[in-house]
């Protein structure tokens, strides 16, 4: 079979030949039909983040996806039915912790898990995998044509999640929300606030002029547009209002500390980027204060379990088509796989054809695709 895998640090996937992986008992086949591309695998592949597993040179990337059962192997899955696959896994050489007894991988520490294209465990960017059951999240045959997109938003389900649990002690009723960072995932956040109830006003703060894709989406959306080149994260109270929850998805280490200046009493920010090293100066006593005064909090989250796959499906469900579509910026198969990757030195070995890319400035999110959906 066909699969996408790197090197890490060398700074270009490849197309190999692997054999059709055979399910244990209690796994799945699964025949992948696409897999997103996200930031993170562009970390993997530059070499900054994540590793291959034991006794391997290359990673099998990939761990937004979305397949269909091949064969269900004996397990309560059905062949025939789509699913999303989760992305934690116990370390090699463990069936499993107390973490994942407890339906909670995204909790444990490092050192407890491998992330499956990411971190000791080989990814869904292949024509086949194997899973086991509990690990695969059916999801509806309308919606599987962006269920790689289920655990992006899975993401943000945890982080809110873990947000508004900070605020449970009181009486919490937000009615504004910021995402700092108009990626993908940014977009995506947005636009699940703006589908929900719960907030009124809804803000995105980037770095991008006009005319931009990513800005025609979030004003679409009703949400307002936030130049940080015009108007810092510590500006945004007087410039605009201070905001109830705030969303960091940048990875810029300053901003989980401006957040708290752009927080309204009460409020919260999650905090989701991975930074690289950066040492700066901050205002630690005007920082406390601001905590201690004003009851503000800051909660990290990284990754998300079966239960915000299965949410993350609800709110799929309830995004407008459009925003996907625009969103999603292309689904390319192997004969075009390198413009999936339009930031990688190149995405094919000889023999596939050259690397053209795809043009950064209206690329949002991509996808490989090996079987039609």
């Amino acid at each position: 079979m066909k699969a996408i895998a790197v090197e890490p640090g060398a700074g270009v996937p490849e197309i190999v030949d692997l054999p059709v992986p055979d399910p244990a008992p209690g796994e799945a086949l699964v025949r992948i039909c696409r897999v997103g591309v996200d930031g993170t695998d562009y970390e993997v592949i530059e070499g900054s983040h994540g590793g291959v597993p034991d006794g391997d040179d290359r990673l099998v990337l990939g761990h937004e996806a979305v397949g269909v059962v091949e064969d269900a192997n004996g397990t309560a899955l059905e062949e025939g039915q789509y699913v999303v696959p989760t992305v934690r896994r116990p370390p090699a050489g463990t069936e499993t912790n107390e973490y994942f007894e407890r339906g909670e991988p995204d909790m444990a520490p490092e050192g407890e898990y491998v992330e499956r294209g990411i971190v000791g465990e080989h990814g869904f960017m292949a024509e086949y995998i194997t899973s086991p059951a509990e690990d695969l999240v059916p999801i509806s045959d309308d919606l599987a044509e962006w269920g790689f997109l289920v655990e992006p938003i899975s993401i943000t389900e945890k982080a809110i999640e873990h947000a508004r649990a900070a605020r449970s002690a009181f009486d919490w009723q937000p009615e504004s929300a910021l995402v700092l960072g108009n990626g993908s995932l940014g977009l995506l956040t947005a636009a699940m606030f703006t589908t929900t109830p719960d907030y009124e006003r809804v803000y995105c703060l980037g770095r991008r002029d006009r005319p931009d894709p990513s800005i025609d989406i979030l004003e679409r959306l009703g949400v307002t547009y936030i130049d940080s080149r015009e108007t810092s994260v510590p500006e945004i109270p007087d410039a605009y209002e201070p905001m109830d929850v705030v969303y960091e998805a940048t990875g810029y280490p300053k901003h989980p500390f401006e957040a708290v200046d752009a927080l309204a009493p009460n409020g919260v920010a999650a905090v989701l980027g991975v930074p690289d090293d950066m040492h700066f100066e901050i205002d630690g006593g005007k920082l406390h204060r601001e905590l201690v005064l004003h009851n503000k909090a800051l909660v990290g989250s990284v990754n998300s379990n079966r239960g915000h796959f299965e949410s993350a499906i609800d709110t799929l469900a309830a995004l407008p088509d459009w925003v996907l579509e625009e969103i999603v910026t292309g689904v390319y198969g192997l004969d075009a796989v390198e413009r999936a990757f339009p930031r990688a030195t190149a995405a094919v070995p000889a023999g596939h054809g050259a690397a053209t890319g795809a043009d950064d400035d209206t690329t949002i999110k991509t996808a490989v695709e090996f079987d039609g959906i």
